[in-house]
């Protein structure tokens, strides 16, 4: 399956990624990150960030992703993939379940967090093209789950992903013995 982590920059995606690889992997689950970050180092190097560029660089983290999951890996996706239209299409081209997860957060939380210094630069002019500030981030119509981190502990946040994989039957009710 894919685990399509989306939110604004600072929301929590890549920090609730690898808090909830680990957990997965416990239930006897392969798993690999596609970190928004590392994927447009290693294999989206020289793209920009305009619309084009961005839409570019979401469909090879959802070719990729896809590759995976119809492998029997859980494909785990962080990354900000504002746009609506390229989100649905990942989705369509999916060849195993494709979970949309809407790490929401409010925009002056995510800049009172700020780790990377990237708002204050975008507000500043200095970056262009910047999501929820000078780009649109198009929120989810109807992502399978939603978490709150601005409310929620990524524990609180990481057990409603596992909730919802477990009611669909995704991932068993209790770690395997033997994992």
């Amino acid at each position: 399956m894919t685990l399509w982590f989306t939110g604004l920059s600072g929301s929590g995606k890549s920090t609730l990624a690898q808090y909830l690889a680990p957990k997965l992997m416990n239930l006897g689950k392969k798993v690999e990150v596609l970190d928004g970050d590392e994927v447009r180092e290693n294999l989206s190097k020289g793209l920009g960030f305009s619309k084009e560029d961005r839409d570019t660089n979401i469909r090879r983290i959802g070719y990729v992703a896809n590759l995976l999951a119809r492998n029997g890996v859980v494909a785990i996706t962080a990354a900000i993939s504002p746009y609506r239209e390229v989100r649905r299409e990942c989705r369509q081209h999916a060849q195993a379940d494709f979970v949309e997860i809407f790490v929401q957060c409010p925009l002056e939380v995510v800049e009172e967090r700020d780790t990377k210094g990237l708002y204050k630069k975008a507000r500043a002019g200095i970056i262009k093209n910047f999501t929820g500030i000078s780009d649109p981030y198009e929120d989810p119509e109807s992502p399978e789950v939603v978490v709150d981190t601005s409310n929620e502990s990524i524990e609180q946040s990481a057990e409603k992903i596992l909730a919802y994989l477990r009611e669909r039957g995704l991932v068993p009710a209790t770690a395997n013995a033997s994992a």
